[in-house]
């Protein structure tokens, strides 16, 4: 069987290596692990909110129908290029990797129009980024628009172009081996079912994701208890494409001992259900506090918006004893809540008094839980007012962690808390790659022929931490160069 592209996995960086590579005028054949319900790998359980770079709203009418009346009455803000990598640099402690990041940040808007020409749909993200304020509504974070359908609107808007296209995908079927000559790539060994099967092919995009539902490399990698972790998205995210590239050569790069990880349903399956999607993840925590089994705050829930902080305090919960904390909230920002704290699943406690609320904390030390909150509403400032458009300063005084911003007094009954857990999105270690074409290179950094990937196995953009909505577009952008790659850059 042979084939010009061989695109292995079925998500997003996937589908996007697999159309760019197809308009190229390959002969493309993809591979995936899942059975056809459970295909789409993580990008089916991503929330669909895309971080790209934009100056004016103009930007953003290339990417769907805004009315007049909508322009009027809706500061949309910007995310400029300087921005978006200032964002990018900082909480990854400026250790990403400069070249990747400007690929990334330079074709961000470029590839939101390129999604949309191939049928993807976009909506502004009304519903989880903008409050009004003074009359007007207004976007905060710096990321003003999603996809219909979130993730899997994604997925369901790229398998649909691809199967116009006549893209062929073999489910069931999971790539084993790299077929290499000691030279170059020349096609994947895959399982299906009790069958090994050669596929054959001048190029091959490692797409499959990351590590991060495999327990005992997340052990090895991430390091102690990130076995107990629960994993946000598909099952079949094992490490293979890593394996396999780096039993060739491969370089690996990047944060291996780093993570996109969450607050997550304390509750949740071990995996993400695709019939529920991203809504296991509890993303409110800047308006109320955090506590863990001592009954004490461990983060600064107001350091900055969630998009900024939720991907690292995951990492903060994991540490915690017994690995889980319950968030608190007060009826002054029960509006506030993102739309995840109001699903049938999910693990809440409520009560009309702090202290019967202390009584049904389970697991939480009643006590030292009725201490942090006086102390908690003791040091709030109420000098400043709330805003929670805007990082308003309004803080706490004289405790540990501080509340930086957002900091209001639980006062106002009744309260509602809900219990969480780690939950693993993805892992930042990857393989080293050209941005120019995302080949991959060798361990002396030598370019590998016929090897390319894209999406989470790319190393070296994410460090510590992680931009929220960042992870899509970055899939998106690395695959299309990726598939245009091993279409057109290596036949020889």
């Amino acid at each position: 069987m042979n084939y010009d592209v061989i695109v292995v996995g079925k998500g997003n960086a996937a589908l996007c290596a697999a159309l760019s590579a197809h308009e190229h005028g390959a002969k493309v054949l993809m591979l995936e692990a899942a059975n056809e319900a459970e295909s789409g790998g993580n990008s089916r359980f991503a929330g669909g909110q895309m971080r790209f770079a934009y100056s004016t709203v103009d930007d953003l009418k290339r990417l769907t129908d805004l009315t007049d009346e909508e322009v009027a009455n809706t500061d949309f803000g910007a995310n400029t290029r300087e921005e978006f990598l200032d964002d990018l640099f900082r909480l990854t402690s400026y250790r990403t990797d400069a070249d990747l990041a400007d690929v990334l940040v330079s074709q961000s808007l470029d590839i939101m129009c390129w999604l949309r020409s191939r049928g993807v749909r976009f909506l502004p993200n009304y519903r989880q980024q903008s409050g009004i304020s003074n009359g007007k509504r207004r976007f905060f974070g710096r990321m003003p628009m999603e996809v219909s359908g979130g993730g899997a609107g994604l997925v369901q808007f790229l398998d649909t172009t691809a199967k116009k296209s006549g893209i062929e995908i073999q489910y069931e079927t999971r790539a084993a081996s790299l077929i290499h000559d000691g030279v170059r790539v020349l096609g994947v060994r895959a399982q299906c079912g009790e069958t090994l099967i050669e596929y054959r092919a001048n190029s091959v995009v490692l797409a499959c994701g990351g590590f991060e539902a495999n327990a005992a490399w997340r052990a090895a990698y991430l390091g102690s208890g990130w076995e107990l972790a629960k994993v946000r998205g598909t099952r079949f995210n094992v490490g293979d494409g890593l394996r396999m590239a780096l039993d060739v050569g491969a370089a690996p790069y990047g944060n291996w001992s780093g993570c996109h990880a969450t607050g997550w349903d304390l509750n949740a399956p071990d995996f993400g259900d695709v019939s529920i999607g991203d809504q296991f993840q509890k993303h409110s925590y800047p308006f109320g506090i955090m506590v863990n089994s001592e009954g004490k705050r461990f983060v600064d829930e107001g350091q900055d918006f969630f998009p900024f902080t939720y991907a690292k305090y995951g990492r903060e919960i994991l540490k915690q004893p017994g690995q889980f904390a319950w968030q608190v909230f007060d009826a002054k920002v029960k509006p506030l809540l993102r739309s995840e704290y109001g699903i049938k699943l999910v693990t809440k406690a409520s009560a009309n008094s702090l202290e019967e609320l202390a009584g049904k904390l389970e697991g939480v030390d009643p006590q030292g839980f009725l201490r942090t909150v006086g102390a908690y509403n003791a040091s709030a400032r109420t000098d400043v007012p709330f805003d929670h458009i805007v990082k308003d300063g309004k803080c706490t005084v004289g405790i540990a962690p501080v509340k930086s911003n957002w900091a209001q007094a639980l006062d106002t009954p009744p309260f509602d808390a809900y219990a969480i857990t780690c939950g693993i999105t993805f892992t930042f270690g990857g393989l080293r790659i050209d941005p120019e074409n995302g080949q991959v290179l060798d361990v002396h950094l030598r370019k590998i022929p016929g090897l390319y990937c894209a999406g989470e196995m790319v190393g070296g953009l994410f460090f510590f931490n992680y931009p929220g909505g960042t992870g899509l577009v970055s899939g998106a952008v690395f695959g299309r160069i990726a598939g245009r790659g091993a279409a057109t850059v290596d036949k020889g």
